[in-house]
């Protein structure tokens, strides 16, 4: 039974709500062909069936819902107007017709919260019909009265002659209210405009509320006033009667002294119809005394009633004055709800456009790294094929090593011990010249054979200064073009010594532009035309020396 409870509640929840979602985006009135509408009344029929007491008949036992909605007339006098055109419908045979026709005419009067809300609460008039355990007995009957106020926001119009409703069979179609999980996930913004909708809902059913007892309570003011004006009307008659009654009690007085006066004058057999007359007038007074002591305890209760009926009216006026503030304030409420409602629009439109921009801005990002991860996969691809050259370049420089590291070394020997050669030679030159010209000066007749040696001297000196170029050019062309890691020649460092008198030349270098070797100041002084260039360039002493043997032999 309490799961049975807990399912019809939700379902009730679920009915209510999407009937109000529904019929606000709709926005007209609604008819009995209405799905949602027609799914809420199968849930509050089920709602109302739940833990109903079998009645016994001569057919049968009999499970009918339409004995509660009965009393509700009793609780409520405005449900008597739905009773009785209930019961005046012609098409409608059986409990549950009526049952359903109630139920719809309460939702078009806009009541039906109201009704159900008084039938719930006297809990002793529903134990007839109902097990102890029953949804109208518990708890989650209050909560779905209270969740059938919001329903008072709909206009619904019903045509009740050509509609069969006793035949109809009430089915939940749990289809309506299963939805996905993106829809079922409402944004922060719809949820808080669909508060301020219920908010908006129950503040204006409230303000119905409060409409309805300032007019009670006006009418109940207006009874009092006409009571109070009838009771006046009563009071003046009643003093208009104690004056009559008092000027007859004084017309009794003076008729009494007056027999009593002839009656001392008078004969003695007369006293007997005058003691008798007298008796009666004491008697017709005593009834008038007793009369106006009748009517002076009314007129007390009188006054004192209108002394209370003045004070219930400044009571009622005080509390429709409070009523007043309250309607007041409840209406400086909606209109901060509304405004609060349309500023929640603002920002809902507004935030909708950030999410649009931050969707684009997402979407470029996205394309930007997809270009990024192409250019990265390319850049990959690159550095291996770079790397693949760097090891093939260290394979070549490593072969090219131990193929010419032997000879570069062997031909750098040769080099030094030319060099050192040529060094001897150079000196022996100078020694030779030295002598000669000494020889010159001592014996200048003997110039031919002078000139004779002479040549033959410089024919040894170009000798050998073309060995001893050969090696320096081949060890040149194998230091100026050793192979780096990326397969390109690198210059090799420039020898810092001369290469003829092998001495430091770091800080007077010079290159010769003939055989691109460095060389000191003391062995490259001389300046030639290069076939290279029209203007003199610095060349060694060897290279000097072998221009100037082909200029000489050379016709132009």
């Amino acid at each position: 039974m309490a799961n049975e409870r807990m399912n019809l509640m939700n379902m009730a929840k679920l009915s209510i709500k999407g009937l109000i979602e529904s019929a606000l985006n709709l926005g007209r009135t609604l008819d009995s062909d209405y799905a949602p509408l027609q799914q809420f009344f199968v849930v509050m029929e089920h709602c109302l069936k739940h833990g109903l007491k079998a009645k016994k008949t001569f057919l049968g036992q009999n499970k009918s819902f339409w004995g509660p909605l009965e009393l509700v007339e009793k609780l409520v006098p405005e449900a008597a107007e739905i009773t009785a055109s209930v019961k005046d419908l012609p098409g409608l045979k059986t409990p549950v017709g009526r049952g359903r026709a109630w139920l719809r005419l309460a939702l078009m009067q806009k009541k039906l919260s109201e009704y159900m809300k008084a039938l719930i609460n006297k809990k002793e008039l529903l134990s007839e019909f109902y097990e102890p355990n029953a949804l109208m007995m518990e708890e989650e009957g209050a909560i779905i009265a209270g969740l059938l106020v919001g329903l008072n926001v709909i206009d619904a119009n019903f045509c009740m002659k050509g509609e069969d409703l006793d035949s109809q069979v009430g089915v939940i179609d749990f289809s309506m209210y299963l939805k996905d999980g993106n829809s079922s996930k409402g944004s922060e913004g719809d949820g808080q405009i669909t508060a301020i909708l219920d908010q908006k809902n129950y503040v204006e059913e409230l303000n119905r509320h409060l409409n309805a007892t300032v007019n009670n309570l006006q009418a109940k003011v207006d009874a009092l006033e006409k009571s109070n004006t009838k009771l006046t009307e009563e009071l003046a008659v009643a003093n208009n009667r104690i004056i009559t009654l008092q000027e007859e009690m004084e017309r009794v007085k003076e008729e009494s002294s007056y027999i009593l006066e002839s009656n001392r004058k008078g004969p003695k057999p007369d006293r007997t119809s005058e003691g008798q007359a007298l008796s009666e007038a004491r008697k017709h007074l005593k009834e008038e005394t007793q009369l106006r002591l009748d009517v002076e305890k009314e007129l007390e209760i009188q006054i004192s009633m209108r002394q209370e009926m003045e004070l219930a009216m400044k009571m009622l006026e005080k509390d429709v004055c409070e009523k007043q503030d309250a309607l007041v304030s409840l209406r400086q409420q909606l209109d901060d709800l509304r405004a609060l409602k349309h500023e929640l629009a603002f920002k809902l439109q507004s935030s909708d456009l950030g999410v649009k921009q931050k969707s684009e801005l997402n979407s470029r990002l996205e394309e930007k790294t997809n270009q990024m991860a192409a250019t990265i996969k390319q850049l990959e691809q690159r550095l291996r094929q770079a790397e693949r050259g760097r090891q093939s370049a260290e394979l070549d420089n490593r072969l090219f090593k131990q193929d010419f590291g032997d000879k570069i070394n062997s031909l750098q020997l040769e080099v030094e011990e030319l060099t050192r050669q040529r060094n001897q030679l150079e000196l022996e030159l100078k020694q030779e010249r030295e002598r000669r010209l000494q020889n010159h000066r001592s014996s200048p007749g003997k110039g031919s054979q002078k000139q004779e040696s002479k040549m033959d001297g410089k024919h040894k000196i170009q000798e050998e200064n073309g060995k001893l170029k050969k090696p320096l050019e081949e060890s040149h062309r194998l230091q100026s073009h050793p192979v780096d890691e990326q397969d390109q020649p690198l210059l090799s460092e420039k020898p810092q010594t001369c290469q003829l008198c092998q001495e430091d030349c770091s800080l007077t270098k010079n290159v010769c532009e003939n055989c691109r070797g460095t060389f000191c100041n003391a062995c490259s002084t001389n300046e030639l035309p290069l076939p290279s260039s029209i203007k003199p360039e610095r060349v060694c002493n060897p290279c000097h020396t072998n221009l100037m043997k082909k200029y000489s032999t050379s016709p132009s």
